[in-house]
């Protein structure tokens, strides 16, 4: 077994590991920090294919941007997981069975990369530009109808982000910054005039210093 191959069962039995803490684990935040170690297992996999462009960008988007938004909405949402658990058992059957169905599915497509044939020659353009720079030409060429759609998918997913947080709970505090623009010092400062009042104890303990410096 070469050092290669030690390193990708390795990688590839954490990423099983942890891909199954993550909807096994009884906190939400905790399933998010493994989803982290699965796309830290999954770059180091692509490093071996030598995708390195893909790697860097598993790490900076998802770990980096898309995790970090996960555990922010998680901690703010306030999920109650008891409540979510319940009836848990009553409908694992069929939830069994739909995911079965779908690895089995997802086990004939795999299965279909395995078939090794005749390999194709090699790309010179490869060795030119290196993969990242054509995978940047693949993306921004024939690809590029898709990663239009892929934008606006997360656009929509920013902006429900933003209504699911903005939306008015009798719980929730904000501001509007209209209000805070139009207010003025008088609306915020008010100088009462108040009469001094002299404390009994105190009045007596001057006395007392009073009569004391007489002496």
């Amino acid at each position: 077994m070469t050092t290669d191959s030690a390193l990708f069962y390795l990688f590839a039995a954490l990423l099983l590991l942890a891909s199954l803490r993550v909807i096994t684990a009884r906190s939400p935040v905790h399933s998010a920090l493994y989803l982290v170690l699965a796309f830290f297992n999954a770059a180091c996999i692509w490093m071996l294919l030598r995708a390195e462009f893909l790697a860097i960008a598993l790490v900076l988007v998802y770990v980096g941007a898309v995790m970090v938004l996960f555990l922010f909405v998680v901690m703010m949402l306030d999920i109650n997981v008891e409540r979510l658990r319940e009836g848990f058992w009553k409908h694992f059957p069929l939830a069994a069975i739909i995911g079965v169905v779908i690895a089995l599915e997802m086990a004939l497509i795999v299965m279909r990369g395995f078939r090794l044939g005749t390999a194709a020659p090699a790309d010179p353009l490869l060795a030119k530009f290196g993969n990242t720079k054509l995978l940047g030409i693949e993306i921004y060429t024939q690809y590029l109808y898709p990663l239009q759609i892929a934008a606006v998918l997360l656009l929509v997913a920013i902006i429900a982000a933003i209504a699911l947080t903005l939306r008015r709970r009798k719980d929730s505090r904000y501001i509007d910054p209209a209000d805070q623009i139009k207010a003025r010092k008088a609306d915020r400062l008010r100088i009462v005039p108040m009469k001094p009042e002299v404390a009994p104890v105190a009045a007596a303990a001057e006395g007392a210093q009073v009569a004391g410096g007489k002496q």
